[in-house]
């Protein structure tokens, strides 16, 4: 009969989370990866290595800087700016060029200013006139213009404007509420996104462990039917045995080796599933450090939301992931259906705006007394008189979102009450199985040791020990399936808040390439109900003759 394995406790999911670095890690050769894979050291390399908790991440990143553009809104808009502009050619160069000295020269008698006064006698201030008129003439009319802007060779302004909106009919609340939203339904998505990841992961490990302990329960078989065969060779010899018995051990016994085979395929495929989810080298071997358990104790997980305990966690349709998705997605598009009608309202805004200018003679030369300031201040009032319709079109596109919203949300609340009722049952349902199990494979066990006593003393056939080791066979094979489905059920529930929806069928599609349990020939007795795929009800197996019967987990 072969040896048990020990099986280690299950890792509550308190270890199993990310970043959870509990005793359970294997130890790590420096620059290689571990040998021995624990499974809280394989939600570990998940947890960093995972491509989709990543674009979760940047997803939170982006929701949380739009929430801070929706927020800037509220303040005012300042901006400081600095330049220097070079005048290479202007056309305004030309007025500042020398008189004509050909023409009408400046009188001698110019005054530098002309200022009328009219206490002198009429005639004086009748040649005042004149001479003033006949200096303008005589000489450059724009000389004044020289400390002017115009045409100046060198420019530095020095600019600072400001900005504040006063009113927009209630668009800029309704964008920060959008934004809000977007960033709570964000977070929810990561926490679902990790969830997803630990349950995969938990499954593909479970499914890596069943796999390995199908083979060695194989294995085991197969070293059974070789001492059976010897047995019955040697008992051949000594004439004790027919030929028949002979030959009915030697069947069985080569009938096993296929079945060897295809567990230790079984098991590499299912390690190869496991390292490719954990971007680990499929050629480096790993050790599996959490087994599969004949006692099983209690998960006992942190509360993973608001309301959910690992004993007893809240499996209300209102704590599941996608419907406060849904719920967010909800008040996203209310609050861009405010956005699209606070477009018919006025927006009132103030700005001001603060500069110095200076002209100096050469580039970089330049002091503060240079400067000359300009400051103003203004306020805008914009009102739509008519667009054409396209603000009506924004309305009739938000509130058609807003009727989609509700509907999705609607359809997600009966989808998750469905999910959660589905994985309620499937937990019962492993539980019921892995209970009815224990007593089987303790049975089993006691059959195949009378058996083998009796077939050794000459009491009984070849054909009642083969029966009893296939039947020995069945029992431990269905009783690792029963515990690995508990351990899946029980994950699952634990993280059910957190998770999307579809994981149930999800996992019964899944179901199909985990590996089968151990075929039968013969039973001698009806057989305890064994689990089935995930999505069918359990099943009991009838006595048949020369019928393989084969169980998925």
């Amino acid at each position: 009969m072969r040896n048990r394995t020990r099986r280690g406790p299950v890792v509550g999911l308190a270890i199993l989370l990310i970043g959870a670095g509990g005793g359970a890690r294997a130890q790590q050769v420096a620059g290689t990866e571990p040998a021995g894979l624990s499974l809280a050291e394989a939600l570990r390399l998940a947890e960093e290595r995972s491509e989709q908790v990543t674009i979760a991440r940047a997803a939170v990143q982006r929701a949380r800087g739009q929430e801070f553009q929706a927020r800037s809104q509220y303040f005012p808009q300042i901006f400081g700016s600095v330049g220097y502009t070079r005048t290479l050619a202007s056309e305004f160069s030309a007025l500042s060029a020398t008189p004509d000295t050909t023409g009408p020269q400046r009188p001698s008698n110019c005054p530098g200013s002309f200022a009328p006064n009219p206490a002198l006698p009429l005639d004086q201030r009748v040649d005042s006139l004149e001479l003033a008129l006949q200096c303008a003439t005589t000489s450059n009319p724009f000389s004044s213009l020289k400390n002017l802007p115009f045409g100046r060779t060198n420019q530095w302004n020095l600019g600072l404007t400001f900005s504040q909106t006063l009113f927009s009919g209630g668009r800029v609340q309704a964008q920060n509420r959008a934004a809000k939203a977007g960033h709570s339904a964000a977070e929810i998505g990561l926490r679902s996104t990790r969830a997803q990841l630990v349950l995969d992961v938990t499954q593909a490990y479970f499914d890596a462990a069943l796999a390995d302990r199908l083979y060695r329960i194989a294995e085991s078989t197969l070293a059974q039917s070789e001492t059976a065969l010897q047995q019955t060779r040697l008992a051949r010899q000594v004439g004790t045995q027919p030929e028949f018995e002979l030959l009915r051990a030697q069947v069985a016994y080569e009938n096993q080796k296929p079945l060897v085979i295809q567990r230790r395929s079984d098991r590499d495929i299912a390690y190869m599933r496991l390292k490719q989810l954990l971007e680990l080298p499929l050629d480096r071997p790993v050790t599996l450090t959490t087994q599969l358990g004949d006692s099983l104790p209690p998960v006992t997980l942190p509360k993973l939301t608001a309301a959910v305990d690992a004993a007893r966690p809240d499996t209300s349709v209102s704590v599941r992931a996608p419907v406060r998705q849904a719920e967010a997605a909800l008040r996203v598009q209310e609050a861009q259906a405010k956005v699209a009608s606070a477009q018919r309202l006025p927006s009132l805004a103030i700005s001001s705006q603060y500069g110095r200018v200076a002209y100096p003679e050469t580039g970089l030369a330049i002091s503060w007394d240079q400067f000359r300031s300009n400051w103003t201040v203004g306020a805008s009032l914009q009102l739509p008189l008519f667009t054409g319709g396209r603000i009506k079109g924004d309305e009739m596109v938000a509130q058609a979102n807003v009727l989609e919203a509700r509907a999705r949300l609607q359809q997600t609340r009966e989808l998750a009450a469905l999910d959660t009722k589905s994985a309620l049952e499937r937990l019962q349902a492993a539980q019921a199985a892995y209970d009815a199990s224990a007593g089987t494979a303790a049975q089993a066990t006691k059959a195949y040791q009378i058996a083998d006593i009796r077939y050794r003393e000459g009491i009984s056939t070849q054909l009642e020990l083969s029966d009893s080791r296939l039947l020995l066979e069945q029992a431990e094979a269905n009783r690792a399936v029963a515990a690995r489905d508990l351990q899946i059920a029980r994950t699952r529930l634990a993280l059910l808040p957190d998770l999307p929806l579809g994981t149930t069928a999800a996992a019964a599609s899944s179901a199909a390439s985990a590996p089968t349990a151990a075929p039968q020939t013969q039973q001698l007795q009806p057989q305890p109900m064994t689990p089935s795929a995930p999505g069918t009800q359990p099943r009991t197996t009838a006595v048949q003759a020369s019928q393989v019967n084969t169980f998925n987990p």
